[in-house]
């Protein structure tokens, strides 16, 4: 008993994150629940008791509250079982201060208080609550830093192609840090890959699958726990079609990199069925809906020869010297050459700029030095079609008409103007490909090149840039004056004068100054030094004049 004649119920939790060690005689628990226990007894004179319930965690994160131990710990704690909760380590309890603070709220309603034995602090005080707190901190800290060293250590060796462990592709068994083929299962992997490419349905493969009783990938994990063996469903499916390991290549996140295991399929046939899983994708795709973005092969799914063949990208590496990239008709790549079209190889680089320098000239898409806005192109496009003598696009119509809304009455006209094909527009690029030189290039009717590089004009560039700026602070009020402005700057006013009035150039002017398509008579003398319309139309006509 106390000297104030109260008798302090207190109860002892123990935890341990991982499971290694708990099956010796005295673990880690025992160990904590010793300090505890002994810490308890010295207490003795303030009225301290130690219940006999153990409340035992072993194997369990502390960065969450999913834990037996502590729930029923929490439990007697509500039903005013226990005074005081007695712990080795603040970190033994929690490591997150979410977690900390429900935990506290538990107590408080309850009238309980916490005790660390190592740290000696009580959250009956608000100093042993601040203290707790920047303790609980440093201790989240700890974990995050510990979880954000793994993730890196994982990365890191994926980028050398190992195997980090997770569920087992069917076709492979694990081998340490790598993978080894498993014959049987990998003949059912490259049937699954072949048997895709000949119909197109991943609800007939599922059934013929389940007719021959083939199950998913079974393994056991170290604690002997059975995985997989179940039916393969479209979502199991599609997931082997999608899977990078089987080229052998290891994935991590939206990046995948050469793995140190075999292959178990083809380059060609990997890619060949990805273009057809690209297909099948646009042929349930609703006019209008935005189109899944493509890195590396803008054109997948939507490229075809003059046969109606569908055309794969293809890549030609040899180490340490350039990668060039193609479309090649999907015929050649299985070895067959019947129904071919009059292209069946092109060099991706010429069609996509082809296709991208002719949109950008009608104003619809966005194109920068760095790169064309292909996600915005792949979703106007439903069909790219390649001759010998001409490129021809045909779109959607829904986004087509989405994209004419924000275009000039002079660009809405070129528009308005595109060939009709039934219900659809589309756009017909006449060019062939030649060599000259030892290089293909590509030819337009008047037997110059069909792609139109641009040239920017830094000193009109960067005086837009700067004109904005300044135009900014004077609508913010960040300045009150353009005198002020050319003050901060180290300029005459006169000069300041001059250099803003391109801020208030008509906003298709500005975009063809950024991107280099510059009308001839848009120079930097011009907006400078003679008057300005403020009215566009007159800019246009204008600054087109020269």
């Amino acid at each position: 008993m106390s000297a104030t004649g109260r008798t302090l119920r207190c109860a002892i939790y123990t935890r341990k994150s991982t499971e290694e060690g708990l099956e010796q005689d005295y673990n880690s628990l025992h160990a904590q629940r010793d300090a505890c226990a002994a810490y308890v007894l010295s207490q003795a004179g303030e009225g301290w008791i130690l219940i006999q319930d153990v409340y035992d965690d072993g194997g369990f994160s502390g960065g969450n509250m999913a834990r037996p131990g502590l729930k029923r710990l929490l439990d007697d704690v509500e039903a005013g079982l226990i005074d005081v909760v007695v712990v080795y380590k603040v970190d033994r309890l929690t490591r997150a201060l979410t977690d900390f603070s429900r935990i506290v709220d538990v107590l408080d309603r309850a009238g309980a208080s916490f005790v660390s034995v190592t740290q000696a602090f009580n959250t009956t005080t608000s100093m042993g609550r601040l203290t707790l707190n920047v303790l609980l901190s440093f201790a989240q800290f700890e974990r995050e830093v510990t979880g954000e060293r793994i993730r890196d250590k994982i990365a890191a060796s994926k980028k050398l192609g190992m195997w980090m462990g997770g569920n087992l592709p069917l076709g492979y068994d694990a081998a340490g840090r790598t993978l080894t083929i498993n014959e049987a299962e990998a003949q059912t992997v490259r049937w699954i890959f072949g048997r895709y490419l000949e119909v197109g349905s991943a609800h007939k493969i599922v059934q013929e699958l389940e007719a021959a009783g083939v199950v998913s990938k079974s393994w056991s994990t170290k604690a002997g726990v059975l995985r997989g063996g179940r039916k393969i469903d479209r979502g199991a499916l599609f997931h082997i079609l999608h899977n990078r390991t089987y080229v052998g290549e290891i994935p991590h996140k939206k990046t995948s990199y050469p793995g140190q295991h075999p292959s178990i399929v083809d380059r060609d046939v990997f890619d060949a069925v990805q273009a057809r899983l690209a297909e099948n994708d646009l042929k349930t795709r609703k006019p209008g809906e935005v189109r899944r973005p493509q890195k590396g092969a803008p054109f997948k799914g939507l490229i075809f020869d003059s046969a109606g063949n569908r055309m794969t990208p293809l890549k030609a590496a040899r180490p340490g010297k350039t990668t060039y990239r193609y479309y090649v008709s999907s015929p050649i790549q299985a070895g067959r050459r019947q129904n071919l079209g009059a292209v069946t190889r092109i060099s991706a680089h010429i069609v996509e700029e082809i296709v991208a320098n002719r949109l950008h000239e009608l104003k619809l898409c966005i194109q920068t030095e760095a790169s064309p806005d292909w996600s915005a192109i792949r979703n106007l496009i439903d069909r790219v079609e390649v001759t010998s003598d001409a490129v021809t696009l045909q779109f959607d119509e829904a986004m087509l008409e989405r994209a004419i809304r924000d275009l000039g009455p002079q660009d809405r006209i070129s528009v308005d103007r595109l060939e009709r094909r039934g219900p659809d527009r589309i756009l017909t690029i006449p060019v062939r490909v030649v060599k000259r030189g030892g290089a293909k290039v590509a030819i337009g009717p008047d037997g110059q090149s069909a792609i139109h590089h641009r040239a920017t004009d830094p000193a009109l560039s960067a005086a837009l840039i700067r004109a904005e700026a300044w135009k900014r602070q004077l609508l913010t009020g960040q300045a009150k004056t353009l005198n002020q402005i050319a003050e901060a700057e180290g300029v005459t006013a006169a000069y300041a004068a001059r250099t803003i009035r391109a801020a208030f150039l008509a906003p298709d002017l500005k975009a063809a100054i950024l991107d280099g398509r510059l009308p001839a008579g848009l120079t930097l003398g011009a907006v400078t030094r003679q008057e300005m319309p403020l009215d566009w139309e007159a800019q246009r006509r204008l600054y087109a004049a020269g």
